[in-house]
């Protein structure tokens, strides 16, 4: 004869533990940290670190009711998704403020791309110089290209030249021309003056007027010139025999227009 055990009167069978809030808490409050202090996804860590201070305070009402038993793991939460919270706010505040600062630099260095007067030394020669500007002609010798953050560049008159035995650039039957390059830092930063560059062309059809190089000439400008300061450099270029002028072209760097001379030889 089969036995069997019926519930005994006013007997309720226990409910399950009720966990589920607690670990979820957890589990978005690390998850939340991790992405809060990585910038320009700290709103992921926002939105998970107040998920999870939500759900770890629930879960620790459900502990202390007696619902569930992981009120350490639903504490842990709620801590959590309180500090990833806070990591993503300043993070957030570091991100945009980074962003502004880089804003910022691109708009002053866009600022420094044309040059902002064009002078001889005196009030005619401003006027001529800023004609010349207005119509897109290129500077004459002794006139100097102000850019916006007041680097100040000038260009001599040419002079013939004589390259040495060992010179590197010049070819046989064609002239040799010096001209010497002055760049005056009249800002209040350091310029660093390694990026300039210089090009040159010569006579009607604008050929190539290469760079000369020997023990006189050829040497570019180098390191960085303070404010107040300037710094001077002679070039010496080959011109054709029968050339009659000079271009030369210069740009002070990777975020600067290039300023042109028209120089006669």
């Amino acid at each position: 004869m089969s036995q069997y055990t019926q519930p005994q009167p006013g007997f309720t069978a226990p409910s399950p533990a009720r966990n589920g809030l607690g670990t979820a808490a957890l589990v978005l409050g690390i998850i939340g940290i991790i992405f809060g202090v990585i910038p320009f996804l700290f709103w992921i860590g926002t939105i998970l670190g107040l998920l999870a201070l939500v759900l770890g305070l629930v879960g620790r009402g459900r502990a202390k009711r007696g619902e569930a038993t992981n009120k350490g793991t639903a504490t842990a939460g709620t801590v959590l998704g309180l500090l990833a919270l806070i990591a993503s706010v300043v993070i957030g505040i570091v991100t945009v403020m980074a962003v502004d600062e880089a804003v910022d630099e691109i708009n002053k260095s866009v600022e420094n791309t044309a040059p902002k007067d064009t002078t001889t030394g005196g009030q005619d020669g401003a006027a001529e110089g800023d004609a010349a500007k207005e119509k897109g002609k290129a500077l004459a010798a002794d006139e100097t290209s102000v850019y916006d953050d007041d680097v100040q560049v000038t260009v001599s008159a040419p002079k013939p030249y004589t390259p040495g035995e060992f010179a590197v650039g010049h070819t046989k039957g064609n002239e040799a021309y010096q001209v010497t390059i002055t760049i005056e830092n009249a800002g209040k930063e350091k310029y660093d003056a390694n990026l300039v560059t210089v090009d040159a062309r010569a006579g009607k059809d604008g050929v190539t007027a290469e760079q000369i190089f020997d023990d006189k000439a050829g040497t570019g400008f180098e390191g960085t010139i303070l404010p107040g300061k300037k710094a001077t450099v002679t070039l010496a270029f080959d011109a054709p025999a029968d050339a009659k002028n000079l271009t030369v072209e210069i740009s002070p760097g990777f975020d600067y227009d290039a300023s042109h001379w028209e120089l006669t030889v």
